[in-house]
């Protein structure tokens, strides 16, 4: 086609949720991405509770053959841990090649115009520039990650982020050991699992340490590391830079921008994926009804909840006595982290937890 309703540059995941939300509007939909599908990226390969409804509302499912569900989270930090169950629903855990494939094929399904291997080389007006031919379309989509084409050719690089921390993630063979999502907290790093099937487990760390791999990295976790010393590896070690980054607008004209090129949150809340399949359903309704600046305020108040936890998670950050201290506050107060867990995946409002915020102040400093 040489025009089209809406074009959608970048093919990931947040590009093929905006592609079945505006196709599920009627728009006619063209995606295009220069890779070769299906899409791997490293990251935990977790989605939470609400993920996992944003991702049924839009259409989509995952054969139980391969995925796992997640009934919670549990923290670890030297010898103490705290746990607790997702207060409705469960998780779900699944490789990020088997999860793109699902999203491309739920996409052709519904009728997007799907241009792989095809490279978008610039924008001006309602036209998109391809490797020899132009599209016209009425609206532009930015769905090409942190490093956003995109956004500079919109000029809508005003943001402000925080310190850049390096993650690192590859899967080994192993029976799990549990169905939690797992966070170990170390002195200069964190480290995440999930399992993604029955015989699988996904393994990711970051810290702001460029140079610090996984293998170095999984040391200061002395637990872990022993239950994959003889697990075969199973995939390649892929790195990402993460961030949180926040964008004064998410929009201009006819252009605007969703997941990770609209501003990202750190990888430590595992919200990434959930928050760009919620922006796409919003986005095309704002698209059926050509208000860009809705969907600007609709994207901050879902950006809020997901960069406060990161923000709040993150005070932990290579600070080993508050770890401890904070651990020990949940062992004692075990409905505290199953309500922060709760606030976590929006299942308890900012108003129901305040309170909270005074007993883990007061066990902080009593602990």
């Amino acid at each position: 086609m040489n025009s089209t309703d809406v074009f959608v540059v970048g093919g990931g995941p947040a590009g093929l949720a905006a592609a079945i939300a505006a196709r599920h509007q009627g728009m006619r939909v063209t995606v295009a991405d220069g890779g070769k599908p299906p899409i791997d990226k490293a990251c935990g390969e977790a989605l939470m509770p609400d993920a996992v409804v944003a991702f049924e509302r839009l259409g989509l499912a995952v054969p139980s053959s391969e995925a796992s569900l997640l009934s919670g989270v549990r923290f670890l930090s030297a010898a103490l841990s705290a746990e607790a169950a997702f207060p409705s629903g469960n998780g779900l855990s699944i490789r990020r090649t088997t999860l793109h494939r699902i999203m491309m094929e739920r996409a052709a399904a519904v009728g997007t115009e799907l241009l792989w291997q095809t490279v978008v080389t610039g924008i001006r007006g309602e036209e998109v520039q391809l490797s020899g031919r132009t599209v016209r379309s009425r609206w532009i989509v930015g769905a090409d990650g942190a490093n956003s084409r995109v956004r500079r050719w919109a000029n809508l690089e005003d943001y402000r982020h925080s310190r850049f921390r390096y993650a690192f993630r590859r899967h080994y063979r192993v029976q799990p050991w549990t169905d939690r999502m797992e966070i170990y907290w170390g002195n200069k790093s964190q480290a995440y699992t999930s399992p993604v099937n029955d015989q699988e487990v996904c393994i990711a760390t970051a810290s702001h340490d460029a140079e610090l791999r996984m293998d170095k990295a999984l040391s200061e976790f002395p637990e872990l590391h022993d239950r994959l010393r003889r697990a075969e590896i199973t995939s390649t070690e892929r790195g990402a830079v993460s961030a949180n980054r926040r964008l004064k607008g998410v929009w201009r004209g006819n252009v605007t921008l969703i997941g990770d090129a609209s501003g990202t949150v750190d990888p430590i809340t595992g919200e990434g994926l959930g928050l760009a399949f919620h922006q796409a359903m919003v986005l095309a309704e704002c698209l059926t009804k050509g208000d860009l600046a809705a969907y600007q305020a609709a994207h901050g108040k879902l950006s809020r909840r997901p960069l406060m936890m990161a923000r709040l998670m993150l005070t932990l950050d290579g600070r080993r006595r508050l770890q401890c201290r904070t651990l020990q506050v949940f062992r004692k107060h075990p409905d505290l982290f199953r309500r922060l867990l709760a606030f976590h995946v929006g299942a308890l409002s900012p108003y129901e937890l305040a309170r909270d915020g005074l007993t883990l102040g007061w066990g902080l400093l009593t602990a």
